[in-house]
């Protein structure tokens, strides 16, 4: 079983796939691409562009359980797909607490008001879970987490809403 862990950066992906000890392999990513997945650099953006055919060939080669760990996990192969989501405002101080500029801190919080990576996770046509780590510890959010790995409807995407709070 392949699942992806996505989410706007700041949302718990990292912390929550180190933790979860169901006996899956976690792969991060972000660090395949800084390690040879990428097609160059989006020198406006400030990030590397992810090589997703590539990628998506590798992903396809992993055997047994796997935890695709990482903020384009969503656009690969994947079983299910899990989308952490948190607030603007909590977003806003991991990110600037991680010396982010301001520019991409926005960006970030535009992308998560508009539900970016859910609505490109929902056009998969996958299973998808949505879990709101806003005020969860990091346990807490792992234990979410393993819950939807397991199946449940208590993650079921579109009760989330931060619109307001972004654009407001």
């Amino acid at each position: 079983m392949k699942i992806a862990l996505t989410g706007t950066p700041g949302t718990g992906k990292s912390t929550i796939a180190d933790t979860i000890d169901e006996g899956f392999r976690v792969v991060h990513v972000n660090e395949l691409i800084k390690n040879g997945y990428s097609l160059g650099m989006d020198e406006e953006r400030d990030c590397l562009i992810a090589d997703l055919p590539r990628l998506s060939k590798y992903v396809r080669s992993l055997k047994g359980d796997v935890i695709l760990e990482g903020h384009t996990s969503h656009l690969l192969p994947a079983d299910t797909i899990i989308v952490l989501r948190a607030s603007p405002a909590a977003l806003r101080e991991r990110l600037k607490n991680r010396g982010w500029s301001e520019a991409k801190i926005k960006e970030n919080i535009e992308a998560e008001a508009l539900d970016l990576i859910l609505v490109e996770a929902l056009d998969t046509h996958k299973k998808v879970y949505e879990i709101d780590t806003t005020n969860m510890k990091p346990m807490q959010a792992r234990d979410a987490v393993r819950e939807a790995i397991r199946g449940t409807d208590k993650y079921t995407p579109g009760a989330i809403d931060f619109s307001e709070e972004a654009f407001l």
